[in-house]
């Protein structure tokens, strides 16, 4: 699933070429991809037609047009990429993709943007926008590290009173948005950080240090235009990105730790997989079993 660096590079790619433009027209095929507007496909395109695109807009792995009404109101369009969703920009006489699933046409006559997704868990979905311009329907989310909201010396005290595993807080939404499997593990990596630990075991300062190489990480993949392990991920001019080549922890099972050398393990965790170096990421001691006295 696409993460907070992929989500970005589409966002930026959307920004340039359809920020501004008024939608003369949007189709949808099947109810799949209009499953979360409840009153069907037909509607949220009548809804849409007309609307001017006034800024597209992320927060960790979600991403919304900010949409203008003829009537002078506002609202979001939300985009789920799901496993394998694609926000293409197109030539109007394209052909269509095999797994197209919706298409926008814009008054200016210029490049549509189609919304492709062979796995079909993506979709699109009208919501209500806060003060903020957040859909009220994820405003749940946390800031990610890339927003001026982001608060890093709250999610380090907040994480500090967690009893839980700090791979798992890294994936909590709630928390601290954008960040998934992929960069949890190259943070952990960085910081020499089994994700196991529990973060109530873990010093502030190095809780931040996680926090500080997940921001850089992610960063150093949006410079790449994202991880792509198959054909799935692309941007909207349909590239592939290549951070995959420079990770140091996922996806590295058995080849040699580009630290010391230990050759890297692969671990179950959260019915994923987690990478990590055995001599530089020491799983934590099991803790002793408290025994109930009658």
């Amino acid at each position: 699933m696409p993460e907070l660096p992929e989500v970005e590079v589409v966002r930026r790619g959307l920004a340039d070429h359809v920020a501004g433009r008024t939608i003369e027209r949007a189709t949808f095929r099947g109810t799949r991809v209009a499953r979360r507007h409840l009153a069907g496909p037909e509607d949220l395109g009548a809804r849409l037609a007309g609307n001017r695109v006034e800024r597209v807009c992320r927060r960790g792995k979600y991403l919304w047009l900010v949409l203008s009404e003829p009537g002078g109101g506002r609202q979001g369009l939300i985009a789920h990429l799901g496993m394998s969703g694609q926000l293409l920009v197109e030539a109007a006489d394209a052909p269509d993709e095999k797994h197209l699933h919706a298409r926008f046409v814009f008054a200016d006559g210029g490049p549509e943007l189609r919304f492709v997704d062979q796995r079909t868990f993506g979709g699109m979905a009208l919501a209500e926008l806060t003060s903020d311009d957040v859909p009220e329907t994820i405003a749940h989310i946390a800031p990610d590290p890339f927003e001026a909201s982001f608060d890093q010396a709250a999610v380090v005290k907040r994480m500090k009173g967690k009893d839980v595993a700090v791979k798992r807080a890294l994936l909590d939404q709630t928390l601290v948005a954008g960040i998934g499997n992929i960069y949890a593990d190259e943070a952990l990596w960085r910081a020499q950080v089994h994700g196991e630990r529990l973060c109530s075991s873990i010093t502030k300062p190095t809780l931040s240090r996680v926090l500080d190489h997940a921001r850089e990480v992610m960063a150093a993949a949006l410079v790449a235009g994202g991880t792509s392990f198959d054909s799935l991920y692309v941007n909207v001019n349909g590239a592939s990105g290549y951070f995959d080549r420079s990770l140091h922890a996922y996806g590295r099972e058995g080849e040699p730790c580009d630290r010391c050398g230990t050759p890297m393990r692969r671990e179950a965790f959260m019915n994923r997989s987690s990478f990590s170096c055995p001599r530089c990421q020491p799983r934590p001691r099991p803790r002793p079993r408290r025994i109930q006295t009658p």
